[in-house]
């Protein structure tokens, strides 16, 4: 009975991690949508500190579908391990990119439906082969996880470390950085999912006609929840409202994931019972991940699609038959190519700097 309730458990709480995705990775879209029409208003961007956006419709539509993906992904926590959880959160960067393809005019090249597609498959071998946590089923054995000495060291360096980019770093360099944003979102991210499971045991023990609500821990964690996805909204929004979607998902969909396995390893232990092929199938999904990401923004910017396939073909039978340029001619094509291509990289690294690419750093 147990092993078919948990199979059940697993069900809900996969569906609905799935779902959760679909919304947040539409929620970028509609956000994104909403910053560039205050922008052309002339309005006072939220990268600089701006509010306007709470007036723009779109941007709450965006918050609405963030919200429902927030509430189904609550609930998934509720019902199936962060580890199985969290790394589903790749199906929103391939939503995010394909919308962003459709309605905001940035292109996904073959480059980025090949990181779609690795980041896909990434995450499907970090299910399979994810970490089982330890059984927690009430507020006093949650109170003791969290009390634990490594979860405590762990949950300080994420504030210390919150705070000295919210504070010395982010006034500094968050307009150019588009890492700096997205850490501060992604670090915190991972005291939010705690809180989250918490919360999803105190919803789980109320409806079980347990007094929840006078135990102390249930407030803390709603009033630590609160602060960390206010936290985390309104640096999403100055990140997303420098720097390009497309980089913006990915970027904060790694450091993300990899906070929130940290963070879980350390308050459930549950890296202690894998098993070999267990540690390196979990390792090889998320490096899987990392390369599927990195083509999808490294070469954003790169005209290639299956349409140039035959050309590059026929340049190698040209190659192939002796057909190629002389030495002589090459080595000119050469000189004349590498000119013209310090030329567009100068170009292109001073607009990289305005647009904040990570291939201006």
């Amino acid at each position: 009975m147990s092993q078919t309730r948990g199979r059940y458990d697993f069900c809900i709480g996969l569906v609905l991690a799935m779902s959760s995705s679909i919304f947040i990775g539409g929620s970028f879209i509609l956000k994104k949508k909403g910053l560039l029409r205050l922008a052309r208003k002339g309005s006072m961007r939220a990268g600089q500190g701006g509010h306007a956006y709470l007036k723009e419709w779109l941007w709450w539509a965006g918050l609405l579908s963030m919200g429902a993906g927030e509430v189904a992904n609550f609930a998934a926590y509720a019902f199936a391990p962060a580890t199985l959880v969290t790394p589903l959160g790749a199906l929103s960067v391939l939503v995010s990119a394909i919308l962003s393809s459709f309605f905001l005019n940035e292109k996904l090249n073959l480059h980025g439906k090949l990181g779609c597609l690795l980041s896909i498959l990434g995450s499907t071998v970090m299910v399979i082969h994810a970490p089982q946590e330890e059984e927690v089923e009430t507020l006093d054995e949650m109170s003791h996880k969290l009390g634990d000495p490594g979860f405590v060291v762990f949950a300080t360096l994420v504030v210390i470390v919150s705070l000295i980019l919210i504070c010395v770093v982010g006034p500094r360099h968050g307009q150019t950085n588009i890492l700096v944003y997205i850490t501060i979102c992604s670090v915190i991210g991972a005291l939010s999912v705690s809180c989250v499971k918490g919360l999803g045991i105190s919803i789980k023990e109320l409806f079980a006609g347990k007094p929840v609500l006078k135990h102390p821990l249930s407030w803390i964690l709603l009033l630590s929840l609160t602060v960390c996805v206010s936290t985390q909204i309104n640096y999403l929004n100055r990140a997303l409202d420098i720097f390009n979607t497309s980089i913006v998902t990915p970027i904060y969909y790694v450091i993300f994931t990899t906070s929130v396995l940290t963070c879980s390893a350390i308050l459930f232990k549950e890296w202690q019972h894998m098993a070999a092929d267990d540690i390196i199938g979990t390792f090889s999904g998320f490096l899987t991940i990392i390369v599927g990401i990195f083509l999808l923004h490294a070469f954003k910017d790169v005209n290639f699609t299956l349409a140039n396939l035959p050309l590059s073909l026929r340049k190698d039978d040209r190659a192939a038959n002796g057909t190629l340029l002389s030495t002589y001619d090459s080595f000119n094509d050469d000189e004349e190519s590498s000119a013209c291509l310090g030329e567009t990289q100068s170009t292109e690294s001073l607009s990289a700097r305005r647009n904040g690419s990570l291939s201006a750093f």
